[in-house]
Protein backbone atom coordinates (compact mmCIF):
# COMPACT_ATOMS: atom_id res chain seq x y z
CA UNK A 1 0.00 0.00 0.00
CA UNK A 2 1.35 3.43 -0.87
CA UNK A 3 0.91 6.59 1.11
CA UNK A 4 -1.02 8.22 -1.71
CA UNK A 5 -4.37 6.34 -1.70
CA UNK A 6 -6.74 9.06 -0.38
CA UNK A 7 -9.22 10.39 -2.96
CA UNK A 8 -11.99 12.25 -1.09
CA UNK A 9 -11.25 15.96 -0.66
CA UNK A 10 -11.49 17.58 2.77
CA UNK A 11 -13.67 20.62 3.36
CA UNK A 12 -12.84 24.16 4.41
CA UNK A 13 -14.10 23.48 7.95
CA UNK A 14 -11.65 20.60 8.36
CA UNK A 15 -8.78 22.71 7.02
CA UNK A 16 -9.74 25.62 9.28
CA UNK A 17 -9.84 23.51 12.45
CA UNK A 18 -6.56 21.79 11.54
CA UNK A 19 -4.97 25.19 10.97
CA UNK A 20 -6.16 26.42 14.37
CA UNK A 21 -4.68 23.36 16.07
CA UNK A 22 -1.37 23.99 14.28
CA UNK A 23 -1.54 27.64 15.29
CA UNK A 24 -1.66 26.59 18.94
CA UNK A 25 1.27 24.24 18.35
CA UNK A 26 3.48 26.98 16.86
CA UNK A 27 2.50 29.47 19.55
CA UNK A 28 3.60 26.85 22.06
CA UNK A 29 6.98 26.63 20.34
CA UNK A 30 7.67 30.25 19.44
CA UNK A 31 6.11 32.21 22.30
CA UNK A 32 8.72 30.76 24.66
CA UNK A 33 11.57 30.59 22.12
CA UNK A 34 11.26 34.16 20.91
CA UNK A 35 10.71 36.01 24.17
CA UNK A 36 9.97 34.07 27.36
CA UNK A 37 12.97 31.72 27.41
CA UNK A 38 15.56 34.35 26.32
CA UNK A 39 14.35 36.83 28.95
CA UNK A 40 14.07 34.21 31.68
CA UNK A 41 17.55 32.85 30.98
CA UNK A 42 19.05 36.34 30.77
CA UNK A 43 17.68 37.07 34.25
CA UNK A 44 19.28 33.87 35.56
CA UNK A 45 22.58 33.67 33.64
CA UNK A 46 23.41 37.32 32.89
CA UNK A 47 26.40 37.58 30.56
CA UNK A 48 26.35 33.82 29.99
CA UNK A 49 22.83 34.01 28.57
CA UNK A 50 23.74 32.94 25.03
CA UNK A 51 25.51 29.78 26.13
CA UNK A 52 22.79 28.96 28.65
CA UNK A 53 20.05 29.44 26.07
CA UNK A 54 21.92 27.18 23.66
CA UNK A 55 22.21 24.46 26.31
CA UNK A 56 18.53 24.61 27.30
CA UNK A 57 17.20 24.60 23.75
CA UNK A 58 19.76 22.00 22.70
CA UNK A 59 18.53 19.60 25.39
CA UNK A 60 14.95 20.30 24.32
CA UNK A 61 15.88 19.52 20.73
CA UNK A 62 17.44 16.21 21.71
CA UNK A 63 14.22 15.26 23.49
CA UNK A 64 12.29 16.19 20.34
CA UNK A 65 14.56 14.04 18.18
CA UNK A 66 13.67 10.99 20.27
CA UNK A 67 10.02 11.70 21.07
CA UNK A 68 8.86 12.59 17.54
CA UNK A 69 9.47 9.21 15.86
CA UNK A 70 8.39 7.24 18.95
CA UNK A 71 5.12 9.17 19.19
CA UNK A 72 4.54 8.66 15.48
CA UNK A 73 5.12 4.91 15.74
CA UNK A 74 2.77 4.69 18.73
CA UNK A 75 0.17 6.67 16.80
CA UNK A 76 0.39 4.25 13.86
CA UNK A 77 -0.25 1.35 16.24
CA UNK A 78 -3.05 2.97 18.25
CA UNK A 79 -6.48 1.27 18.21
CA UNK A 80 -8.22 3.35 20.90
CA UNK A 81 -11.79 4.46 20.37
CA UNK A 82 -10.65 8.05 20.80
CA UNK A 83 -8.87 7.75 17.44
CA UNK A 84 -5.44 6.88 16.09
CA UNK A 85 -4.30 10.50 15.72
CA UNK A 86 -6.80 12.31 17.97
CA UNK A 87 -5.59 10.39 21.02
CA UNK A 88 -2.06 11.67 20.61
CA UNK A 89 -3.11 15.18 19.63
CA UNK A 90 -4.90 15.61 22.96
CA UNK A 91 -2.18 13.83 24.94
CA UNK A 92 0.51 15.99 23.35
CA UNK A 93 -1.37 19.21 23.97
CA UNK A 94 -1.85 18.38 27.66
CA UNK A 95 1.76 17.27 28.21
CA UNK A 96 3.09 20.31 26.36
CA UNK A 97 0.87 22.60 28.42
CA UNK A 98 2.09 20.95 31.63
CA UNK A 99 5.70 21.60 30.62
CA UNK A 100 4.98 25.25 29.84
CA UNK A 101 3.21 25.77 33.16
CA UNK A 102 6.17 24.14 34.93
CA UNK A 103 8.47 26.86 33.54
CA UNK A 104 6.59 29.59 35.40
CA UNK A 105 8.66 31.24 38.10
CA UNK A 106 11.68 28.93 37.71
CA UNK A 107 14.97 30.58 38.76
CA UNK A 108 17.59 27.98 37.82
CA UNK A 109 18.98 26.82 34.49
CA UNK A 110 18.38 23.19 35.48
CA UNK A 111 14.73 23.91 36.26
CA UNK A 112 14.26 25.75 32.97
CA UNK A 113 15.91 22.89 31.08
CA UNK A 114 13.65 20.28 32.69
CA UNK A 115 10.50 22.30 32.06
CA UNK A 116 11.43 23.00 28.44
CA UNK A 117 12.26 19.33 27.81
CA UNK A 118 8.81 18.33 29.09
CA UNK A 119 7.18 21.01 26.93
CA UNK A 120 9.19 19.84 23.90
CA UNK A 121 8.11 16.24 24.50
CA UNK A 122 4.43 17.18 24.59
CA UNK A 123 4.54 19.56 21.65
CA UNK A 124 6.31 16.96 19.51
CA UNK A 125 3.65 14.38 20.37
CA UNK A 126 1.03 16.94 19.32
CA UNK A 127 2.93 17.68 16.11
CA UNK A 128 3.20 13.97 15.27
CA UNK A 129 -0.57 13.61 15.40
CA UNK A 130 -1.32 16.77 13.43
CA UNK A 131 1.20 16.05 10.69
CA UNK A 132 0.18 12.44 10.09
CA UNK A 133 -3.53 13.14 9.85
CA UNK A 134 -2.95 15.20 6.67
CA UNK A 135 -1.88 12.27 4.43
CA UNK A 136 -4.44 10.10 6.25
CA UNK A 137 -7.35 12.19 5.01
CA UNK A 138 -6.14 14.54 2.26
CA UNK A 139 -5.72 13.59 -1.44
CA UNK A 140 -2.45 14.41 -3.20
CA UNK A 141 -4.00 17.10 -5.41
CA UNK A 142 -5.21 19.02 -2.33
CA UNK A 143 -2.11 18.75 -0.15
CA UNK A 144 -0.51 21.91 -1.52
CA UNK A 145 -3.55 23.91 -0.41
CA UNK A 146 -3.58 22.25 3.02
CA UNK A 147 0.20 22.64 3.32
CA UNK A 148 -0.18 26.34 2.51
CA UNK A 149 -2.76 26.97 5.22
CA UNK A 150 -0.90 24.86 7.77
CA UNK A 151 2.37 26.56 6.81
CA UNK A 152 0.75 29.94 7.25
CA UNK A 153 0.03 29.08 10.88
CA UNK A 154 3.77 28.74 11.53
CA UNK A 155 4.36 32.38 10.63
CA UNK A 156 1.18 33.61 12.30
CA UNK A 157 2.09 31.52 15.35
CA UNK A 158 5.32 33.47 15.73
CA UNK A 159 3.44 36.77 15.58
CA UNK A 160 0.60 35.64 17.82
CA UNK A 161 2.98 34.15 20.38
CA UNK A 162 5.16 37.25 20.56
CA UNK A 163 2.21 39.66 20.62
CA UNK A 164 0.52 37.60 23.33
CA UNK A 165 3.66 37.85 25.45
CA UNK A 166 4.93 41.38 24.71
CA UNK A 167 1.70 43.31 24.08
CA UNK A 168 -0.98 41.43 26.01
CA UNK A 169 1.42 40.47 28.77
CA UNK A 170 0.74 36.75 28.75
CA UNK A 171 3.20 34.23 30.13
CA UNK A 172 3.75 30.48 30.06
CA UNK A 173 0.35 29.70 31.58
CA UNK A 174 -1.51 31.70 28.94
CA UNK A 175 0.46 30.03 26.14
CA UNK A 176 -0.33 26.63 27.68
CA UNK A 177 -4.08 27.38 27.74
CA UNK A 178 -3.96 28.46 24.08
CA UNK A 179 -2.22 25.23 23.01
CA UNK A 180 -4.96 23.07 24.55
CA UNK A 181 -7.87 25.34 23.61
CA UNK A 182 -6.94 25.37 19.91
CA UNK A 183 -6.34 21.60 19.71
CA UNK A 184 -9.61 20.50 21.30
CA UNK A 185 -12.05 21.79 18.59
CA UNK A 186 -10.29 19.79 15.85
CA UNK A 187 -10.48 16.59 17.90
CA UNK A 188 -14.14 17.07 18.86
CA UNK A 189 -15.42 18.18 15.45
CA UNK A 190 -13.59 15.86 13.02
CA UNK A 191 -13.47 12.12 12.42
CA UNK A 192 -10.42 9.91 12.92
CA UNK A 193 -11.29 6.41 11.66
CA UNK A 194 -9.05 3.50 12.58
CA UNK A 195 -7.30 1.57 9.79
CA UNK A 196 -8.53 -1.91 8.86
CA UNK A 197 -5.15 -3.36 9.79
CA UNK A 198 -3.28 -1.30 12.42
CA UNK A 199 0.50 -1.36 12.56
CA UNK A 200 2.25 -3.20 15.37
CA UNK A 201 4.53 -1.03 17.49
CA UNK A 202 8.19 -2.04 17.49
CA UNK A 203 10.69 0.26 19.16
CA UNK A 204 13.54 -1.35 17.24
CA UNK A 205 12.21 -0.15 13.89
CA UNK A 206 11.12 3.30 15.06
CA UNK A 207 14.10 5.17 13.62
CA UNK A 208 14.12 3.38 10.26
CA UNK A 209 15.85 5.49 7.60
CA UNK A 210 14.89 5.67 3.92
CA UNK A 211 17.10 6.99 1.14
CA UNK A 212 16.21 8.55 -2.20
CA UNK A 213 13.55 11.26 -2.24
CA UNK A 214 12.94 10.80 1.49
CA UNK A 215 16.57 11.69 2.22
CA UNK A 216 16.48 14.72 -0.09
CA UNK A 217 13.31 16.01 1.59
CA UNK A 218 14.93 15.52 5.00
CA UNK A 219 18.07 17.42 3.98
CA UNK A 220 16.13 20.32 2.49
CA UNK A 221 13.99 20.77 5.58
CA UNK A 222 17.04 20.48 7.86
CA UNK A 223 18.91 23.29 6.10
CA UNK A 224 15.91 25.62 6.02
CA UNK A 225 15.02 24.96 9.65
CA UNK A 226 18.64 25.40 10.73
CA UNK A 227 18.46 29.02 9.62
CA UNK A 228 15.07 29.36 11.28
CA UNK A 229 16.33 27.95 14.57
CA UNK A 230 19.33 30.25 14.65
CA UNK A 231 17.17 33.31 14.12
CA UNK A 232 14.48 32.18 16.55
CA UNK A 233 16.96 31.71 19.37
CA UNK A 234 19.12 34.80 19.00
CA UNK A 235 17.13 37.51 17.22
CA UNK A 236 16.16 39.23 20.46
CA UNK A 237 19.80 39.33 21.57
CA UNK A 238 20.84 40.54 18.11
CA UNK A 239 18.51 43.53 18.33
CA UNK A 240 19.75 44.41 21.81
CA UNK A 241 23.48 43.81 21.44
CA UNK A 242 24.26 44.41 17.74
CA UNK A 243 21.61 46.73 16.35
CA UNK A 244 21.18 48.45 19.74
CA UNK A 245 17.49 48.94 19.12
CA UNK A 246 16.02 51.05 21.91
CA UNK A 247 13.28 48.57 22.82
CA UNK A 248 14.29 45.14 21.54
CA UNK A 249 10.96 43.50 22.48
CA UNK A 250 9.04 46.03 20.38
CA UNK A 251 11.55 45.73 17.56
CA UNK A 252 11.14 41.97 17.58
CA UNK A 253 7.37 42.34 17.29
CA UNK A 254 7.71 44.73 14.34
CA UNK A 255 10.07 42.42 12.47
CA UNK A 256 7.78 39.44 13.02
CA UNK A 257 4.74 41.32 11.75
CA UNK A 258 6.59 42.54 8.63
CA UNK A 259 7.86 39.04 7.95
CA UNK A 260 4.42 37.47 8.44
CA UNK A 261 2.68 39.91 6.10
CA UNK A 262 5.21 39.05 3.40
CA UNK A 263 4.75 35.33 4.06
CA UNK A 264 0.97 35.59 3.77
CA UNK A 265 1.36 37.02 0.26
CA UNK A 266 2.88 33.78 -1.05
CA UNK A 267 2.14 30.88 1.28
CA UNK A 268 -1.41 29.93 0.24
CA UNK A 269 -1.19 30.89 -3.44
CA UNK A 270 2.05 28.92 -3.70
CA UNK A 271 0.27 25.78 -2.50
CA UNK A 272 -2.62 26.24 -4.93
CA UNK A 273 -0.22 26.68 -7.86
CA UNK A 274 1.74 23.55 -6.93
CA UNK A 275 -1.54 21.55 -6.72
CA UNK A 276 -2.58 22.68 -10.18
CA UNK A 277 0.78 22.03 -11.80
CA UNK A 278 1.52 18.90 -9.78
CA UNK A 279 5.12 20.10 -9.32
CA UNK A 280 6.66 20.92 -5.94
CA UNK A 281 10.42 21.09 -6.68
CA UNK A 282 10.41 24.39 -8.64
CA UNK A 283 8.79 26.11 -5.67
CA UNK A 284 11.41 24.71 -3.28
CA UNK A 285 14.25 25.93 -5.53
CA UNK A 286 12.74 29.40 -5.95
CA UNK A 287 12.13 29.76 -2.22
CA UNK A 288 15.70 28.74 -1.38
CA UNK A 289 17.20 31.30 -3.75
CA UNK A 290 14.95 34.05 -2.38
CA UNK A 291 15.85 33.25 1.24
CA UNK A 292 19.54 33.28 0.29
CA UNK A 293 19.10 36.83 -1.01
CA UNK A 294 17.67 37.81 2.39
CA UNK A 295 20.72 36.35 4.13
CA UNK A 296 23.10 38.28 1.87
CA UNK A 297 21.15 41.50 2.47
CA UNK A 298 21.46 41.23 6.22
CA UNK A 299 25.10 40.14 6.13
CA UNK A 300 26.00 43.20 4.06
CA UNK A 301 23.57 45.60 5.78
CA UNK A 302 23.34 44.67 9.51
CA UNK A 303 21.15 47.61 10.56
CA UNK A 304 17.54 48.10 11.53
CA UNK A 305 16.66 49.11 7.96
CA UNK A 306 18.54 46.11 6.64
CA UNK A 307 16.67 43.83 9.01
CA UNK A 308 13.31 45.19 7.84
CA UNK A 309 14.27 44.74 4.18
CA UNK A 310 15.53 41.22 4.79
CA UNK A 311 12.29 40.41 6.64
CA UNK A 312 10.23 41.23 3.55
CA UNK A 313 12.45 39.24 1.17
CA UNK A 314 12.68 36.29 3.51
CA UNK A 315 8.93 36.27 4.14
CA UNK A 316 8.21 36.04 0.42
CA UNK A 317 10.63 33.16 -0.02
CA UNK A 318 9.72 31.29 3.14
CA UNK A 319 6.03 31.55 2.29
CA UNK A 320 6.64 29.68 -0.96
CA UNK A 321 8.62 27.02 0.90
CA UNK A 322 5.93 26.52 3.54
CA UNK A 323 3.28 26.20 0.84
CA UNK A 324 4.86 23.02 -0.55
CA UNK A 325 7.00 21.62 2.27
CA UNK A 326 4.44 19.37 3.96
CA UNK A 327 2.80 18.42 0.67
CA UNK A 328 6.13 17.35 -0.81
CA UNK A 329 7.09 15.33 2.26
CA UNK A 330 3.80 13.42 2.36
CA UNK A 331 4.45 12.33 -1.23
CA UNK A 332 7.82 10.71 -0.43
CA UNK A 333 6.57 8.55 2.46
CA UNK A 334 7.24 4.88 1.63
CA UNK A 335 4.03 3.36 3.09
CA UNK A 336 0.69 4.38 4.52
CA UNK A 337 0.93 2.01 7.48
CA UNK A 338 3.98 3.71 9.01
CA UNK A 339 3.45 7.28 7.84
CA UNK A 340 3.33 8.83 11.33
CA UNK A 341 6.57 7.06 12.29
CA UNK A 342 8.28 8.21 9.08
CA UNK A 343 6.96 11.75 9.54
CA UNK A 344 8.40 11.63 13.05
CA UNK A 345 11.78 10.72 11.60
CA UNK A 346 11.64 13.45 8.98
CA UNK A 347 10.53 15.96 11.63
CA UNK A 348 13.95 15.47 13.22
CA UNK A 349 14.98 17.84 10.42
CA UNK A 350 12.92 20.48 12.21
CA UNK A 351 13.93 19.73 15.80
CA UNK A 352 17.61 18.77 15.41
CA UNK A 353 18.68 22.21 14.10
CA UNK A 354 17.72 23.70 17.47
CA UNK A 355 20.61 21.80 19.05
CA UNK A 356 22.96 23.09 16.32
CA UNK A 357 21.98 26.75 16.64
CA UNK A 358 24.84 27.81 18.90
CA UNK A 359 26.76 31.08 18.81
CA UNK A 360 29.90 31.07 16.69
CA UNK A 361 33.17 32.42 18.10
CA UNK A 362 35.23 32.31 14.89
CA UNK A 363 36.16 35.32 12.69
CA UNK A 364 33.06 34.47 10.64
CA UNK A 365 30.74 35.10 13.60
CA UNK A 366 29.31 38.33 12.23
CA UNK A 367 28.27 36.70 8.98
CA UNK A 368 26.65 33.84 10.88
CA UNK A 369 24.92 36.28 13.21
CA UNK A 370 23.45 38.04 10.16
CA UNK A 371 22.31 34.71 8.71
CA UNK A 372 20.65 33.80 12.01
CA UNK A 373 18.49 36.89 11.86
CA UNK A 374 17.07 36.51 8.38
CA UNK A 375 14.57 33.73 9.01
CA UNK A 376 11.76 32.52 11.28
CA UNK A 377 10.68 35.85 12.78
Amino acid sequence: MTALEVEKRVGSRWIGLLSLANLGLWMGYFGPLQVLLPNQIEDIAGDSKTTALGIVTGLGALVAVIVGPVAGALSDATTARTGRRHTWIIAGALIGAAGLVALTGVHSILGVALGWCLAQAGLNVLQAGLNSIVPDQTPVNQRGLVSGWVGLTQSIGVVAGVVLVTVVGGGYVVIAVVVVALAVPFVLATRDPLPATPTRFALRGTFTWHGGDFAWAFGTRFLVQLGNAMATLYLLYFLRDKVHYENADDGLTILIIVYTVATVLTVVIGGVISDRTGKRKPSVIASGLTMAVAAVLLAAWPTWTGALTAAVVLGLGFGVYLSVDQALITQVLPTAEDRARDLGVINIASSAPRSSARPWRSPWSRIWAATRCCSAW
